[in-house]
């Protein structure tokens, strides 16, 4: 992405992939929620790494479908063979790498518009699913870790309610329904707690700041202005004579 790029990509990339595995884990079976995480993580893909590059190939519209078919398949594979982790720790990668680009555009850089505000929220969101892909790599290498969460071993299947405890949890909302029970998760819950308030605050400061600054600019261009129109008090040749 560049400073050009516009965030609405990214956020209806983001918001498709919440909403598409919620509506999988709601009405499909596994296989079908595995297909439409592959695909809205193929769409969040395309709208990270593809919205400023008219040469990706991944843009071309008969690539595309072949793109998250691929994707699919290749997940499977890796569930199949046992190397559900390996995929996760390739999506908390993707997931990671994302927010940083983003941070770097939204956070004490410029002036605030829109799509710095957009940005804002879609660096929360990817925050968000950044630790719902450590609590399901935590569930999947330690049994039992989170109470009342099934002891599945497929992760499309854990995903999804570690998604909605992660975002209770990073908002601090705290329902109760999912708790950790080892110490290893407890550092996880706790940390995101922590970081998602002190996001909130860097957020508030960066905005404030970015708004201080742009203000004191026009304040100083418009005293500078008004300095240039204001007559000479001196008297003038003409006027001494």
């Amino acid at each position: 992405m560049t400073r050009q790029d516009n965030f609405i990509y990214l956020t209806f990339a983001l918001i498709l992939l919440l909403l598409g595995t919620s509506l999988a884990q709601q009405f499909f079976e596994g296989s079908v929620q595995r297909l439409v995480q592959s695909a809205t993580v193929v769409t969040l893909l395309v709208a990270v790494w593809g919205v400023d590059t008219k040469d990706f190939v991944l843009r071309k519209t008969f690539i595309f479908p072949i793109a998250i078919l691929v994707f699919s398949f290749f997940a499977a594979w890796l569930d199949n063979a046992g190397f559900d982790q390996v995929y996760l720790l390739l999506l908390l990668s993707f997931f990671i790498s994302s927010a940083l680009r983003t941070a770097k555009q939204v956070m004490f850089t410029g002036d605030i518009d829109g799509n710095k505000i957009l940005g804002a929220i879609c660096l929360y969101l990817l925050m968000g699913l950044i630790w719902a892909v450590l609590y399901t790599l935590v569930q999947l290498s330690f049994a039992n870790s989170f109470n009342n969460i099934s002891n599945s071993n497929e992760w499309f299947t854990l995903f999804p309610d570690f998604i909605y405890f992660s975002f209770v949890t990073i908002t601090t909302l705290g329902f109760g329904d999912i708790s950790p029970l080892l110490p290893i998760s407890r550092f996880l819950v706790y940390f995101e707690a922590i970081v998602g308030q002190f996001y909130l605050a860097i957020l508030v400061a960066s905005l404030v700041g970015s708004h201080m600054n742009k203000f004191g600019a026009n304040h100083h261009g418009f005293n500078n202005n008004k300095a240039n129109e204001l007559p000479s008090d001196k008297p003038t040749n003409k006027d001494n004579k």
